[in-house]
């Protein structure tokens, strides 16, 4: 009896770690800061509905939710989405992060978070040591979500896909784009012909790096601070002959500039602040991201505290102001970071109030436009491969 009273036990304990244990760990992760209703114009509201937004970074993927559903963790899902007028949103697919990550240096080896939160969430044994098998997994819950969203969510993998994304939304203004991207290129396992393979599947962005250096180049985080491997250019120009989007968030400054150097292409960072704006380890010098403007490129400004100095509306609308003034506008997107183990002061749902926060500043109607979505969908239209989805 006593036994079977152990064994009930062990059964329960292992049963709540694995259903409550996933949920509990993205409460600490993913916050938003308690705040009261934050105030809103009538010309803000009105203004927010005819824009076409666009976010280039969200880790959503990585977590165990349903995204069709609307959650109370976390900071997106398509309902969310869908209240904050949000048209496209790139899901990001996080692989490998550094147990004790920082912004200031990460040793490439050591315990690895993300291998324990795919045995919490108990991801199939393939990705435990593969992390190309993690981005897959992630891509294809995306896939699945597609499948499963209707007339919610749309796949976009070229560009006949967004035309076609942008006719249906015409008629169905709650429609979501999605696209995918890596976290990272680790995701490729050393292999350059795991490109291919996660093109394949629907990746049309991919980061070099992450908090770690790795066999492509330095991480602006990690130890080394070098610059792009013979590998790593390689990856790079194989990445832009299948009309990949070259993402150099995280990268090293040495990276950045080699990139900038031999990139066919123009390039973007999803998720980031300015250096000039907000001194942080996590932002790189307005003389790269001034390059990165003039080849044609997008620097997306994150909604965290390391990348604006604040995560307020109106700290977001001043490091975008501040990127107008360095870059022009026709090169500043929203890149959050939502879900990506940041505390931030809305979710998706609130996009409303960085519209609100720009005509605070007095933004020009046309530029709140451009940052907002236009030149996300711009950049898009310019960059994604133009063959037809399977």
């Amino acid at each position: 009896m006593k036994k079977r009273y152990k064994l009930g036990l062990v059964f329960i304990f292992g049963y709540s770690f694995f259903k409550a244990g996933p949920i509990g760990l993205e409460m600490t992760q993913n916050k938003v800061d308690e705040h009261a209703p934050y105030v809103v114009s009538k010309t803000a509201y009105e203004l927010h509905e005819s824009l076409f937004i666009g976010d280039w970074h969200a880790d959503s993927a990585l977590w165990k939710r349903d995204l069709l559903k609307r959650s109370a963790r976390g900071h997106v899902d398509i309902p969310r989405l869908q209240q904050g007028n949000v048209a496209l949103q790139m899901f990001t697919t996080v692989t490998k992060s550094p147990v004790g990550l920082n912004y200031d240096k990460n040793k490439s080896g050591g315990l690895d978070s993300i291998t324990f939160l795919s045995l919490l969430q108990r991801w199939p044994s393939e990705t435990w040591f593969s992390l190309t098998e993690r981005a897959l997994l992630q891509a294809e819950k995306i896939y699945q979500l597609a499948l499963r969203g209707g007339e919610n969510v749309w796949l976009i993998k070229s560009k006949a896909d967004l035309q076609a994304f942008r006719n249906a939304r015409a008629i169905s203004p709650k429609l979501v784009g999605a696209l995918m991207g890596t976290e990272g290129s680790h995701a490729l396992d050393g292999k350059l012909e795991n490109i291919k393979v996660l093109f394949d599947k629907g990746f049309r962005m991919m980061s070099l790096q992450h908090f770690f250096d790795n066999k492509l180049g330095g991480s602006l985080h990690g130890v080394s601070q070098q610059g792009l491997t013979e590998f790593g250019k390689q990856a790079v120009l194989k990445m832009q002959e299948l009309d990949i989007i070259v993402d150099i968030a995280h990268s090293s400054e040495a990276v950045t500039a080699d990139v900038l150097a031999i990139s066919r292409k123009p390039l973007v960072v999803s998720h980031t602040g300015f250096k000039g704006h907000c001194d942080s380890p996590r932002n790189i010098s307005d003389s790269l991201m001034k390059q990165i403007a003039e080849k044609g490129g997008l620097i997306a400004v994150g909604f965290w505290d390391a990348a604006a100095c604040g995560n307020k509306p109106d700290d977001i609308a001043k490091a975008i102001e501040y990127g107008v003034n360095l870059v022009g506008a026709d090169h500043v997107a929203l890149g959050s970071d939502f879900d990506g183990t940041v505390t931030t002061a809305i979710d998706a749902s609130e996009m409303v109030v960085i519209t609100q926060a720009l005509l605070d500043i007095n933004m020009a109607e046309e530029d709140i436009r451009k940052v907002m979505g236009d030149n996300m969908l711009r950049f898009l239209r310019d960059n994604l491969p133009a063959v037809l989805s399977e």
